[in-house]
């Protein structure tokens, strides 16, 4: 019987494969709003960024990443969220 793997993805702001449980997912929806997607599961095209390390979220925003992953424009209340939610940790 085969194991599951841990499951890595790589984050946008440092560029390193993390376990998906220490980074939180940013998801573009079919409809194409952004929204944070805490549960891991919503539809569409997602970007990783890391749950504990506020560097990682002002690197991402000064070089665009975001909006270059999720191939869409991304609302500043998004980041604004983004940053009370990394800043608490």
């Amino acid at each position: 019987m085969k194991t599951k793997g841990i499951l890595l993805r790589k984050c946008i702001g440092c560029n390193e494969m993390k376990t998906k449980s220490s980074l939180i997912r940013i998801c573009r929806t079919t409809e194409n709003k952004v929204k944070i997607d805490e549960s891991y599961k919503m539809e569409g095209r997602g970007a990783y960024i890391c749950n504990d390390n506020l560097e990682c979220l002002e690197k991402s925003i000064k070089f665009n990443k975001f909006s270059r992953s999720l191939k869409t424009d991304v609302p500043s209340d998004i980041t604004i969220e983004l940053q009370k939610k990394i800043g608490k940790i």
